[in-house]
């Protein structure tokens, strides 16, 4: 029986291959044989194609070209029938569940008396928690294309008549809407946009006099040159936010977070563990929000997620018990659903921490479930690939299974870390 929540492309795929009484290694062979010999030339070992099926069977992402195709020659099925329109997914309707969300505002607005009304701006606002919330466990695509959606609206209404208080509130509403983009756009390494994103965030919070928006933009650039190395600059930009913040807001708590993983990245322990104790100061009377899943709420959780990465970048042995216990509260919550996002990202601790304190064999295996969950965005690729460098400098057997796995997981941009020089270095 399928699993819940399997997709039903991918019970499919189990389906007509079971249907064939193939073995996952039998599928293998014949994708492999489908495939023209200009394809094959560039197919990966048998391995790697099996580790793909167990992964297209489990629902966690769609095959994608050549894949896509060889499983249409092998079952003799068109892609329509193979991953399209399904009884539990009519093709006869085309419409984005946003875009009638949108509609639905637009009528609203048309039939108030007002050019935008006060239930615009409010149903925009919950949209936007609805957004926030989110994106723990939506892909980032996914999710900016719906974000793209509701900027196009907002930059719609800008043009309409209303009174300053509309104004401002629509300009709060595109500054936190921009800002998710930029995020988004960051998580799939697209840094042009999303510094333009940033930009304009940036923009319509000094118009908004919203300090908390302007401040999670500093945080958020921290975040993008902490991810390609300027440790330093990530330094200055989240003591930028702290600055900004108001005092004990989530974007404070979050930027001082942040400056902690940047001195420990440099290696500079007093630093870090200041930065970490204010943190803990902060989050010690602070209560669990309502929807903590909410991308600008800060939760204790989060807290307890993040010393876990910082103690892993410094080299503190405690690191691993953190990373243990985020990971099984992340995977297993004593309330609300999992969060496999965040739990892919523990995985990525834990496997830094075991290269710390002498278990490279067990770091590859957490971090061989990682690359190969489908969940791992384009930013935190370069945190796999240090965990990669590790095992190969030890010339562990693992390591050639890991960088393959890597190499075809990890397909976007990526900078693993040397472990020679600390500095960031790209894979292609």
């Amino acid at each position: 029986m399928a699993a819940k929540n399997v997709p039903a492309w991918a019970v499919r795929l189990r389906a007509e291959r079971r249907k064939r009484c193939w073995s996952q290694t039998e599928m293998a062979k014949q994708l492999c044989e489908a495939a023209d010999s200009a394809t094959r030339a560039h197919l990966p070992s048998r391995e790697s194609i099996v580790r793909r099926i167990k992964a297209y069977e489990a629902g966690q992402h769609q095959p994608d070209d050549p894949y896509r195709l060889l499983y249409c020659r092998v079952f003799g099925l068109s892609e329509e029938e193979l991953f399209g329109a399904t009884p539990d997914a009519p093709a006869a309707s085309t419409t984005a569940p946003e875009d009638d969300e949108l509609d639905a505002l637009e009528l609203a607005r048309r039939c108030a008396a007002s050019d935008v009304g006060n239930e615009t701006l409010e149903r925009l606002e919950l949209a936007v928690d609805d957004l926030a919330t989110a994106y723990p466990r939506t892909p980032p695509a996914v999710l900016l294309s719906r974000v793209r959606r509701h900027l196009a609206y907002v930059a719609q209404l800008m043009d309409a008549r209303k009174t300053l208080a509309e104004h401002r509130r629509l300009l709060v509403i595109g500054g936190w809407l921009s800002l998710l983009a930029s995020t988004c756009h960051i998580d799939l390494n697209q840094f042009r946009a999303g510094g333009a994103r940033l930009r304009t965030a940036a923009e319509l919070a000094k118009q908004a006099e919203h300090a908390e928006i302007a401040a999670w933009c500093l945080e958020t650039e921290a975040w993008q040159v902490l991810t390609v190395g300027d440790y330093q600059r990530a330094i200055t930009l989240s003591q930028g936010a702290q600055a900004l913040a108001p005092r004990r807001s989530s974007a404070y708590i979050q930027a001082t977070a942040q400056e902690g993983r940047a001195w420990a990245r440099l290696g500079a322990g007093p630093e870090t563990r200041d930065a970490l104790n204010r943190v803990a100061k902060l989050v010690s009377a602070l209560p669990m929000p309502d929807r903590p899943e909410h991308h600008y709420r800060y939760d204790p959780a989060k807290s307890e997620a993040y010393i876990a990465t910082t103690l892993s970048w410094l080299g503190d042995p405690a690191a691993e018990r953190y990373a243990r216990q985020v990971l099984a509260r992340l995977e297993s919550p004593p309330e609300g659903p999992p969060r496999p996002r965040r739990a892919v990202s523990a995985r990525l601790d834990l496997a830094l921490a075991l290269i710390a304190t002498g278990q490279p064999d067990e770091a590859s295996e957490v971090t061989l479930s990682a690359i190969t969950s489908g969940l791992l965005v384009p930013s935190n690729y370069w945190r796999a690939g240090e965990v990669i460098n590790a095992v190969e400098a030890r010339r562990l057997p693992e390591a050639s299974e890991l960088r393959e796995a890597y190499r075809e997981f990890c397909t976007a941009p990526a900078r693993p870390l040397s472990p020679a020089n600390g500095n960031p270095m790209t894979d292609d």
